[in-house]
Protein backbone atom coordinates (compact mmCIF):
# COMPACT_ATOMS: atom_id res chain seq x y z
CA UNK A 1 0.00 0.00 0.00
CA UNK A 2 1.61 3.58 -0.89
CA UNK A 3 0.74 6.62 1.44
CA UNK A 4 -1.51 9.38 -0.27
CA UNK A 5 -1.72 11.43 3.78
CA UNK A 6 -5.77 11.16 2.93
CA UNK A 7 -8.21 10.91 5.50
CA UNK A 8 -10.16 7.46 4.76
CA UNK A 9 -13.70 9.30 4.59
CA UNK A 10 -16.06 6.67 2.71
CA UNK A 11 -16.59 7.97 -1.10
CA UNK A 12 -14.27 11.00 0.54
CA UNK A 13 -10.60 9.61 0.46
CA UNK A 14 -9.38 13.30 -0.57
CA UNK A 15 -7.47 16.06 1.06
CA UNK A 16 -10.09 18.46 2.53
CA UNK A 17 -7.70 20.92 4.15
CA UNK A 18 -4.80 22.16 2.44
CA UNK A 19 -2.96 21.95 5.26
CA UNK A 20 -0.54 19.41 6.57
CA UNK A 21 2.02 17.86 8.69
CA UNK A 22 4.42 15.08 8.44
CA UNK A 23 5.65 12.48 11.08
CA UNK A 24 9.04 12.88 12.44
CA UNK A 25 11.28 9.63 12.95
CA UNK A 26 12.00 9.99 16.86
CA UNK A 27 15.58 8.22 16.62
CA UNK A 28 17.00 10.53 13.73
CA UNK A 29 14.83 13.46 14.00
CA UNK A 30 14.27 13.25 10.44
CA UNK A 31 10.65 14.39 8.65
CA UNK A 32 9.40 10.95 7.20
CA UNK A 33 8.23 10.83 3.44
CA UNK A 34 4.14 11.95 3.13
CA UNK A 35 2.74 15.05 4.18
CA UNK A 36 -0.61 14.17 6.00
CA UNK A 37 -3.69 16.61 5.68
CA UNK A 38 -4.75 18.49 8.69
CA UNK A 39 -8.25 17.50 9.42
CA UNK A 40 -11.12 19.73 10.96
CA UNK A 41 -14.69 20.18 12.04
CA UNK A 42 -15.87 19.74 8.60
CA UNK A 43 -13.95 16.40 7.82
CA UNK A 44 -15.33 15.32 10.90
CA UNK A 45 -19.51 16.33 10.12
CA UNK A 46 -18.77 14.32 6.85
CA UNK A 47 -17.70 11.25 8.69
CA UNK A 48 -19.62 11.87 11.53
CA UNK A 49 -22.84 12.32 9.19
CA UNK A 50 -21.89 8.83 7.01
CA UNK A 51 -21.60 6.65 10.77
CA UNK A 52 -25.19 8.00 11.88
CA UNK A 53 -26.54 7.50 8.22
CA UNK A 54 -25.13 3.85 8.40
CA UNK A 55 -25.75 3.17 11.76
CA UNK A 56 -29.13 1.25 11.89
CA UNK A 57 -27.84 -1.03 8.93
CA UNK A 58 -24.63 -1.99 10.96
CA UNK A 59 -26.56 -2.51 14.29
CA UNK A 60 -28.87 -4.76 12.67
CA UNK A 61 -26.58 -6.84 11.14
CA UNK A 62 -26.44 -10.11 12.82
CA UNK A 63 -23.41 -11.53 15.25
CA UNK A 64 -22.25 -13.54 12.59
CA UNK A 65 -22.14 -10.62 9.96
CA UNK A 66 -19.61 -8.62 12.63
CA UNK A 67 -17.53 -11.26 13.32
CA UNK A 68 -16.62 -11.90 10.03
CA UNK A 69 -15.66 -8.42 9.54
CA UNK A 70 -13.78 -8.49 12.92
CA UNK A 71 -11.61 -11.78 10.80
CA UNK A 72 -11.13 -10.04 7.63
CA UNK A 73 -9.52 -7.33 9.78
CA UNK A 74 -7.17 -9.27 11.53
CA UNK A 75 -6.43 -11.56 7.87
CA UNK A 76 -5.58 -8.07 6.16
CA UNK A 77 -3.22 -7.61 9.05
CA UNK A 78 -1.77 -10.71 8.30
CA UNK A 79 -1.68 -9.88 4.83
CA UNK A 80 -0.18 -6.47 5.14
CA UNK A 81 2.04 -7.45 8.23
CA UNK A 82 5.40 -6.17 6.24
CA UNK A 83 4.86 -2.49 5.57
CA UNK A 84 2.71 -1.96 8.64
CA UNK A 85 5.41 -2.82 11.56
CA UNK A 86 8.02 -0.97 9.12
CA UNK A 87 6.39 1.96 9.09
CA UNK A 88 5.25 2.03 12.29
CA UNK A 89 9.14 0.89 13.28
CA UNK A 90 10.13 4.72 11.56
CA UNK A 91 7.72 6.71 12.81
CA UNK A 92 8.25 5.54 16.56
CA UNK A 93 11.60 3.81 16.95
CA UNK A 94 9.72 0.89 19.02
CA UNK A 95 11.67 -2.59 17.80
CA UNK A 96 10.82 -4.46 15.09
CA UNK A 97 10.19 -7.56 17.42
CA UNK A 98 8.26 -5.69 19.72
CA UNK A 99 5.69 -4.59 16.54
CA UNK A 100 5.61 -7.66 15.47
CA UNK A 101 4.61 -8.70 18.90
CA UNK A 102 2.23 -5.99 18.97
CA UNK A 103 0.62 -6.77 15.67
CA UNK A 104 0.36 -10.15 16.89
CA UNK A 105 -1.95 -8.97 20.11
CA UNK A 106 -3.90 -6.51 17.69
CA UNK A 107 -5.01 -9.58 15.78
CA UNK A 108 -5.80 -11.71 18.51
CA UNK A 109 -8.12 -9.20 20.31
CA UNK A 110 -10.09 -9.01 16.54
CA UNK A 111 -10.61 -12.68 17.01
CA UNK A 112 -11.67 -12.67 20.44
CA UNK A 113 -14.18 -10.16 19.95
CA UNK A 114 -15.09 -12.09 16.49
CA UNK A 115 -15.65 -15.03 19.15
CA UNK A 116 -17.83 -13.34 21.55
CA UNK A 117 -20.45 -11.97 19.34
CA UNK A 118 -21.69 -15.29 17.60
CA UNK A 119 -23.68 -16.36 20.05
CA UNK A 120 -25.59 -13.69 22.24
CA UNK A 121 -24.80 -14.34 25.45
CA UNK A 122 -22.59 -11.28 25.69
CA UNK A 123 -26.13 -9.16 25.60
CA UNK A 124 -26.83 -10.00 29.05
CA UNK A 125 -30.64 -11.14 28.41
CA UNK A 126 -33.11 -11.53 31.05
CA UNK A 127 -36.31 -12.70 30.41
CA UNK A 128 -39.26 -12.38 33.30
CA UNK A 129 -42.26 -14.01 31.93
CA UNK A 130 -45.71 -12.61 33.05
CA UNK A 131 -47.78 -13.71 35.62
CA UNK A 132 -51.44 -12.43 34.52
CA UNK A 133 -52.76 -14.22 38.29
CA UNK A 134 -50.43 -12.52 40.51
CA UNK A 135 -52.32 -10.23 43.41
CA UNK A 136 -52.81 -7.58 44.10
CA UNK A 137 -51.58 -6.90 40.47
CA UNK A 138 -50.36 -9.13 37.15
CA UNK A 139 -47.30 -8.71 36.61
CA UNK A 140 -45.71 -7.70 32.97
CA UNK A 141 -43.89 -9.70 30.95
CA UNK A 142 -40.67 -8.28 30.33
CA UNK A 143 -37.26 -9.10 28.58
CA UNK A 144 -34.31 -7.37 28.65
CA UNK A 145 -31.09 -6.99 25.99
CA UNK A 146 -28.38 -4.74 25.06
CA UNK A 147 -27.92 -2.96 21.86
CA UNK A 148 -25.15 -0.60 20.66
CA UNK A 149 -25.22 3.15 21.82
CA UNK A 150 -24.73 4.59 18.39
CA UNK A 151 -21.35 6.07 16.31
CA UNK A 152 -17.99 5.93 19.07
CA UNK A 153 -14.92 8.32 18.43
CA UNK A 154 -11.76 6.85 19.32
CA UNK A 155 -8.70 8.35 19.92
CA UNK A 156 -5.02 6.45 18.87
CA UNK A 157 -2.81 6.14 21.59
CA UNK A 158 1.25 6.82 21.10
CA UNK A 159 2.57 4.30 22.89
CA UNK A 160 0.78 1.36 21.03
CA UNK A 161 0.88 2.34 17.40
CA UNK A 162 -1.25 -0.81 16.67
CA UNK A 163 -3.02 -2.39 19.92
CA UNK A 164 -4.25 0.69 20.99
CA UNK A 165 -5.17 2.52 17.31
CA UNK A 166 -6.25 2.70 14.37
CA UNK A 167 -7.47 -1.12 14.80
CA UNK A 168 -6.81 -1.82 18.46
CA UNK A 169 -8.95 -2.91 21.25
CA UNK A 170 -11.76 0.32 21.09
CA UNK A 171 -12.09 0.05 17.75
CA UNK A 172 -12.55 -3.97 17.66
CA UNK A 173 -14.89 -3.82 20.88
CA UNK A 174 -16.81 -0.87 19.10
CA UNK A 175 -17.47 -2.84 15.61
CA UNK A 176 -18.13 -5.87 17.23
CA UNK A 177 -20.87 -3.70 19.77
CA UNK A 178 -22.65 -2.71 16.26
CA UNK A 179 -21.19 0.79 16.77
CA UNK A 180 -19.74 2.53 13.60
CA UNK A 181 -16.45 4.15 14.19
CA UNK A 182 -14.38 7.15 13.55
CA UNK A 183 -10.87 7.34 14.66
CA UNK A 184 -8.48 10.18 15.33
CA UNK A 185 -5.16 9.08 13.99
CA UNK A 186 -2.23 9.74 16.23
CA UNK A 187 -0.08 12.54 14.96
CA UNK A 188 3.04 10.85 15.83
CA UNK A 189 2.39 7.72 13.53
CA UNK A 190 0.14 9.20 10.81
CA UNK A 191 1.24 6.86 8.21
CA UNK A 192 1.04 3.55 10.19
CA UNK A 193 -2.84 4.73 10.63
CA UNK A 194 -3.46 5.45 7.25
CA UNK A 195 -1.75 1.39 6.25
CA UNK A 196 -4.24 0.00 9.12
CA UNK A 197 -7.16 2.35 8.33
CA UNK A 198 -7.09 0.71 4.37
CA UNK A 199 -6.76 -2.38 6.12
CA UNK A 200 -10.50 -1.91 7.74
CA UNK A 201 -11.82 0.03 4.77
CA UNK A 202 -10.82 -3.00 2.44
CA UNK A 203 -12.16 -5.59 5.28
CA UNK A 204 -15.76 -3.60 5.05
CA UNK A 205 -15.96 -4.07 1.70
CA UNK A 206 -15.26 -7.80 1.73
CA UNK A 207 -18.03 -8.03 4.65
CA UNK A 208 -20.38 -6.18 2.09
CA UNK A 209 -21.02 -3.64 5.18
CA UNK A 210 -21.55 0.42 4.25
CA UNK A 211 -18.16 2.23 4.15
CA UNK A 212 -19.44 4.84 6.68
CA UNK A 213 -19.12 2.33 9.74
CA UNK A 214 -15.59 3.42 9.82
CA UNK A 215 -13.75 6.90 9.04
CA UNK A 216 -10.23 7.99 10.01
CA UNK A 217 -9.18 11.49 10.65
CA UNK A 218 -5.93 12.72 10.70
CA UNK A 219 -4.79 15.83 12.93
CA UNK A 220 -1.60 17.53 14.58
CA UNK A 221 -3.71 19.96 16.84
CA UNK A 222 -6.44 19.43 18.97
CA UNK A 223 -9.50 20.46 16.13
CA UNK A 224 -10.45 17.17 15.57
CA UNK A 225 -10.59 15.78 18.50
CA UNK A 226 -12.97 18.71 20.11
CA UNK A 227 -15.18 18.52 16.90
CA UNK A 228 -15.60 14.93 17.32
CA UNK A 229 -16.46 14.94 21.21
CA UNK A 230 -19.01 18.15 20.05
CA UNK A 231 -20.47 16.38 17.32
CA UNK A 232 -24.45 15.38 18.14
CA UNK A 233 -23.51 12.06 15.75
CA UNK A 234 -21.33 10.61 18.44
CA UNK A 235 -22.75 8.70 21.08
CA UNK A 236 -19.19 7.88 23.45
CA UNK A 237 -15.97 8.32 23.20
CA UNK A 238 -12.62 5.74 23.72
CA UNK A 239 -9.45 7.62 24.59
CA UNK A 240 -5.94 6.06 25.95
CA UNK A 241 -3.36 8.69 27.17
CA UNK A 242 -2.81 12.05 29.30
CA UNK A 243 -4.85 12.89 32.10
CA UNK A 244 -4.63 16.43 30.68
CA UNK A 245 -6.45 14.87 27.31
CA UNK A 246 -9.21 12.82 28.44
CA UNK A 247 -10.00 15.03 31.20
CA UNK A 248 -10.62 17.87 28.61
CA UNK A 249 -12.43 15.08 26.48
CA UNK A 250 -14.81 14.10 29.45
CA UNK A 251 -15.65 18.01 30.36
CA UNK A 252 -16.80 19.02 26.65
CA UNK A 253 -18.35 15.90 26.43
CA UNK A 254 -20.20 16.58 29.60
CA UNK A 255 -20.92 20.24 28.28
CA UNK A 256 -22.88 18.92 25.54
CA UNK A 257 -26.76 19.43 25.13
CA UNK A 258 -26.75 15.90 25.36
CA UNK A 259 -23.54 14.68 27.72
CA UNK A 260 -22.33 11.47 26.58
CA UNK A 261 -19.70 8.87 28.31
CA UNK A 262 -16.04 9.20 28.03
CA UNK A 263 -14.15 6.19 28.96
CA UNK A 264 -10.38 8.15 29.04
CA UNK A 265 -7.70 5.70 29.96
CA UNK A 266 -5.15 8.38 31.94
CA UNK A 267 -2.62 8.95 34.65
CA UNK A 268 -1.32 5.48 37.03
CA UNK A 269 1.85 5.12 38.97
CA UNK A 270 0.77 1.68 39.22
CA UNK A 271 2.59 0.74 43.34
CA UNK A 272 4.81 -1.90 44.04
CA UNK A 273 4.62 -2.63 48.03
CA UNK A 274 7.16 -4.47 48.49
CA UNK A 275 6.97 -6.37 52.24
CA UNK A 276 10.14 -6.82 54.54
CA UNK A 277 10.81 -10.97 54.31
CA UNK A 278 9.51 -10.80 50.59
CA UNK A 279 12.79 -8.35 49.93
CA UNK A 280 15.39 -9.80 52.13
CA UNK A 281 14.40 -13.50 50.47
CA UNK A 282 14.11 -12.37 46.92
CA UNK A 283 15.92 -8.78 46.63
CA UNK A 284 17.92 -10.04 43.56
CA UNK A 285 15.34 -11.48 41.78
CA UNK A 286 13.00 -8.58 42.29
CA UNK A 287 15.71 -5.86 41.69
CA UNK A 288 16.22 -7.60 38.14
CA UNK A 289 12.24 -7.70 37.54
CA UNK A 290 11.89 -4.33 38.67
CA UNK A 291 14.75 -2.92 36.51
CA UNK A 292 13.48 -4.62 33.59
CA UNK A 293 9.67 -3.73 34.08
CA UNK A 294 10.55 -0.24 35.21
CA UNK A 295 13.02 0.25 31.22
CA UNK A 296 10.43 -2.06 29.38
CA UNK A 297 9.10 -0.16 25.90
CA UNK A 298 11.16 3.21 27.40
CA UNK A 299 8.91 3.28 30.48
CA UNK A 300 6.17 4.08 28.13
CA UNK A 301 3.56 1.82 29.61
CA UNK A 302 0.20 2.79 31.18
CA UNK A 303 1.19 0.32 33.58
CA UNK A 304 5.04 1.23 34.06
CA UNK A 305 5.66 0.98 38.17
CA UNK A 306 6.41 4.15 38.75
CA UNK A 307 6.24 4.31 42.86
CA UNK A 308 8.10 1.82 44.89
CA UNK A 309 7.13 1.29 48.64
CA UNK A 310 9.74 -0.64 51.22
CA UNK A 311 10.69 -0.84 54.50
CA UNK A 312 14.22 1.41 54.70
CA UNK A 313 17.41 -0.49 56.28
CA UNK A 314 20.56 -2.31 54.90
CA UNK A 315 17.99 -4.56 52.74
CA UNK A 316 16.45 -1.85 50.76
CA UNK A 317 20.01 -0.15 50.29
CA UNK A 318 21.71 -3.82 48.59
CA UNK A 319 18.30 -3.75 46.42
CA UNK A 320 18.18 -0.16 45.40
CA UNK A 321 22.27 -1.02 44.66
CA UNK A 322 21.12 -3.93 42.90
CA UNK A 323 18.68 -1.95 40.55
CA UNK A 324 20.81 0.81 40.34
CA UNK A 325 23.57 -1.29 38.39
CA UNK A 326 21.19 -2.96 36.44
CA UNK A 327 19.66 0.40 35.64
CA UNK A 328 22.98 1.75 34.46
CA UNK A 329 23.70 -1.09 32.04
CA UNK A 330 20.74 0.45 30.15
CA UNK A 331 21.43 1.73 26.80
CA UNK A 332 19.97 5.55 25.88
CA UNK A 333 16.66 4.79 24.04
CA UNK A 334 14.05 7.05 21.90
CA UNK A 335 10.89 8.04 23.27
CA UNK A 336 8.15 7.69 20.78
CA UNK A 337 8.29 11.43 20.40
CA UNK A 338 10.40 14.71 21.28
CA UNK A 339 6.72 15.49 23.10
CA UNK A 340 6.94 12.79 25.06
CA UNK A 341 10.49 13.73 25.91
CA UNK A 342 9.95 16.97 26.80
CA UNK A 343 7.06 16.30 29.13
CA UNK A 344 8.99 13.66 30.80
CA UNK A 345 12.12 16.10 31.83
CA UNK A 346 9.35 18.44 32.94
CA UNK A 347 7.33 15.96 35.33
CA UNK A 348 10.96 14.74 36.33
CA UNK A 349 12.63 18.33 37.40
CA UNK A 350 8.99 18.82 39.14
CA UNK A 351 9.57 16.17 41.18
CA UNK A 352 13.37 16.66 41.75
CA UNK A 353 12.46 20.09 42.97
CA UNK A 354 10.07 18.63 45.82
CA UNK A 355 11.59 18.52 49.18
CA UNK A 356 13.52 15.17 50.00
CA UNK A 357 13.65 13.88 47.35
CA UNK A 358 16.99 12.65 45.59
CA UNK A 359 18.11 10.35 43.05
CA UNK A 360 19.32 7.27 43.71
CA UNK A 361 23.18 7.08 42.84
CA UNK A 362 24.07 5.78 38.94
CA UNK A 363 27.02 6.28 36.73
CA UNK A 364 27.49 9.41 34.93
CA UNK A 365 26.22 9.67 31.43
CA UNK A 366 26.54 12.27 29.05
CA UNK A 367 22.88 14.16 27.94
CA UNK A 368 21.23 11.89 25.08
CA UNK A 369 20.14 13.51 22.04
CA UNK A 370 16.90 14.17 20.08
CA UNK A 371 14.35 11.67 21.27
CA UNK A 372 16.80 9.20 23.75
CA UNK A 373 16.42 9.12 27.31
CA UNK A 374 18.27 7.26 30.29
CA UNK A 375 16.12 5.63 33.02
CA UNK A 376 15.80 7.92 36.71
CA UNK A 377 15.39 6.72 40.04
CA UNK A 378 14.35 8.94 42.51
CA UNK A 379 14.18 8.33 46.42
CA UNK A 380 11.70 9.86 48.91
CA UNK A 381 11.17 9.28 52.84
CA UNK A 382 7.88 8.05 53.58
CA UNK A 383 6.73 11.61 55.56
CA UNK A 384 8.23 13.85 53.12
CA UNK A 385 6.15 11.50 50.46
CA UNK A 386 2.69 12.11 52.73
CA UNK A 387 3.43 15.61 53.26
CA UNK A 388 3.98 16.39 49.33
CA UNK A 389 1.44 15.17 47.06
CA UNK A 390 2.17 15.79 43.89
CA UNK A 391 5.31 13.02 44.18
CA UNK A 392 2.51 10.30 43.46
CA UNK A 393 1.43 11.53 40.04
CA UNK A 394 2.42 9.66 37.28
CA UNK A 395 5.67 10.41 34.89
CA UNK A 396 5.49 8.82 31.79
CA UNK A 397 8.52 7.53 30.70
CA UNK A 398 11.54 4.92 32.11
CA UNK A 399 11.47 6.49 35.65
CA UNK A 400 10.13 5.32 39.62
CA UNK A 401 10.18 6.82 43.11
CA UNK A 402 10.85 4.93 45.76
CA UNK A 403 9.03 5.37 49.25
CA UNK A 404 11.26 4.46 52.34
CA UNK A 405 8.89 3.39 54.66
CA UNK A 406 9.38 3.59 58.85
CA UNK A 407 7.61 0.60 58.81
CA UNK A 408 5.02 -2.15 57.40
CA UNK A 409 2.26 -0.15 59.20
CA UNK A 410 3.21 2.73 57.57
CA UNK A 411 2.74 1.32 54.05
CA UNK A 412 -0.84 0.74 54.93
CA UNK A 413 -1.12 4.88 55.72
CA UNK A 414 0.30 5.12 52.28
CA UNK A 415 -1.83 3.12 50.71
CA UNK A 416 -4.56 4.76 52.02
CA UNK A 417 -3.21 8.46 50.90
CA UNK A 418 -2.77 6.91 47.19
CA UNK A 419 -5.62 7.91 44.05
CA UNK A 420 -6.94 6.03 42.02
CA UNK A 421 -4.63 2.90 39.50
CA UNK A 422 -4.73 0.67 37.64
CA UNK A 423 -2.96 -1.60 39.12
CA UNK A 424 -1.52 -2.16 42.43
CA UNK A 425 0.92 -5.02 43.26
CA UNK A 426 2.18 -6.69 46.33
CA UNK A 427 5.46 -8.91 47.22
CA UNK A 428 5.11 -10.89 50.45
CA UNK A 429 6.22 -14.25 51.92
CA UNK A 430 3.25 -16.87 53.18
CA UNK A 431 4.65 -15.40 56.54
CA UNK A 432 3.36 -12.28 55.45
CA UNK A 433 0.25 -13.20 54.10
CA UNK A 434 -2.43 -11.93 57.42
CA UNK A 435 -0.21 -8.38 56.56
CA UNK A 436 -0.97 -8.79 52.85
CA UNK A 437 -4.71 -9.14 53.51
CA UNK A 438 -4.23 -5.65 55.42
CA UNK A 439 -2.49 -4.06 52.46
CA UNK A 440 -5.00 -5.82 49.22
CA UNK A 441 -8.24 -4.48 51.77
CA UNK A 442 -6.97 -0.80 50.88
CA UNK A 443 -5.99 -1.57 47.44
CA UNK A 444 -8.91 -2.88 46.46
CA UNK A 445 -10.74 0.51 46.53
CA UNK A 446 -7.69 2.20 44.71
CA UNK A 447 -7.13 -0.35 41.86
CA UNK A 448 -8.69 -2.03 39.14
CA UNK A 449 -6.49 -4.92 38.85
CA UNK A 450 -4.34 -6.18 42.00
CA UNK A 451 -1.03 -8.49 41.38
CA UNK A 452 0.76 -11.14 44.02
CA UNK A 453 4.40 -11.47 43.27
CA UNK A 454 4.64 -10.39 40.01
CA UNK A 455 5.04 -7.19 38.36
CA UNK A 456 2.19 -4.87 36.25
CA UNK A 457 3.84 -4.79 33.03
CA UNK A 458 2.33 -6.84 30.24
CA UNK A 459 -1.77 -6.65 30.51
CA UNK A 460 -3.10 -9.84 29.11
CA UNK A 461 -6.18 -10.05 26.77
CA UNK A 462 -8.58 -12.09 28.17
CA UNK A 463 -11.75 -12.65 29.84
CA UNK A 464 -11.08 -11.93 32.63
CA UNK A 465 -8.52 -8.66 32.81
CA UNK A 466 -9.89 -5.91 34.43
CA UNK A 467 -7.63 -2.42 32.53
CA UNK A 468 -9.50 0.40 34.49
CA UNK A 469 -9.60 1.79 37.70
CA UNK A 470 -10.74 4.92 40.21
CA UNK A 471 -10.20 7.98 38.61
CA UNK A 472 -7.69 9.52 37.46
CA UNK A 473 -6.37 5.84 35.92
CA UNK A 474 -9.75 6.24 34.20
CA UNK A 475 -12.82 8.24 33.94
CA UNK A 476 -15.32 5.07 34.97
CA UNK A 477 -13.66 2.56 37.11
CA UNK A 478 -16.66 -0.16 36.18
CA UNK A 479 -15.36 -0.68 32.75
CA UNK A 480 -12.14 -2.41 31.04
CA UNK A 481 -10.53 -1.41 28.01
CA UNK A 482 -8.54 -4.62 27.51
CA UNK A 483 -10.29 -8.00 27.39
CA UNK A 484 -13.98 -9.10 26.22
CA UNK A 485 -15.77 -6.98 28.80
CA UNK A 486 -14.77 -3.52 26.88
CA UNK A 487 -17.78 -4.39 24.62
CA UNK A 488 -19.63 -2.80 27.82
CA UNK A 489 -19.27 0.44 27.57
CA UNK A 490 -20.39 0.46 24.05
CA UNK A 491 -23.58 -1.64 24.83
CA UNK A 492 -27.06 0.36 26.74
CA UNK A 493 -29.99 -2.18 28.14
CA UNK A 494 -33.52 -2.02 26.79
CA UNK A 495 -36.83 -3.78 28.45
CA UNK A 496 -39.19 -4.45 25.94
CA UNK A 497 -42.46 -5.34 27.80
CA UNK A 498 -45.53 -7.45 26.76
CA UNK A 499 -44.32 -7.56 23.60
CA UNK A 500 -45.51 -10.20 20.54
CA UNK A 501 -43.41 -12.45 19.92
CA UNK A 502 -42.72 -11.43 16.45
CA UNK A 503 -41.63 -7.66 17.37
CA UNK A 504 -38.85 -8.97 20.26
CA UNK A 505 -35.49 -8.78 19.05
CA UNK A 506 -34.29 -12.56 18.37
CA UNK A 507 -32.60 -13.10 21.12
CA UNK A 508 -35.69 -12.45 23.28
CA UNK A 509 -38.29 -14.79 21.68
CA UNK A 510 -39.33 -17.83 23.41
CA UNK A 511 -38.18 -19.81 19.84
Amino acid sequence: MVLTGQHLIFKNNSVINKETFRAVNPATNSLLECAFAEGDADDVAVAADLAEKNFDIFRQTSGLKRSELLNFIADELINSKDSIIQRANLETGLPLPRLEGELGRTVNQLRMFSHLITTDGYKLTRIDQALLDRQPLPKPDLRLTQIPVGPVAIFGASNFPLAFSVAGGDTASALAAGCPVIVKGHPAHPGTSELVGRVIQLAAQKAGLPGGIFSLIQGSGHGVGSALVQHPAIKAVAFTGSQVGGRALFDAAAARPDPIPVFAEMGSVNPIFILPDALQKNKQTLALKYAESLTLGVGQFCTNPGLLLAVKGNTLDDFLRMVDSSLCRTEPLPMLHIGIKKNFNTALEKIKSVQGVRSVEMNDSPPVASCFVLPTLLIISADDFLHSPSVSEEVFGPSSLVVQCESPEQMLILAESLHGQLSATVHATNDEKDFCRQLFTILEKKAGRLILNDFPTGVEVCDAMHHGGPYPATTDSRFSSVGTTAIRRFLRPVCYQNFDQNLLPFELQDS
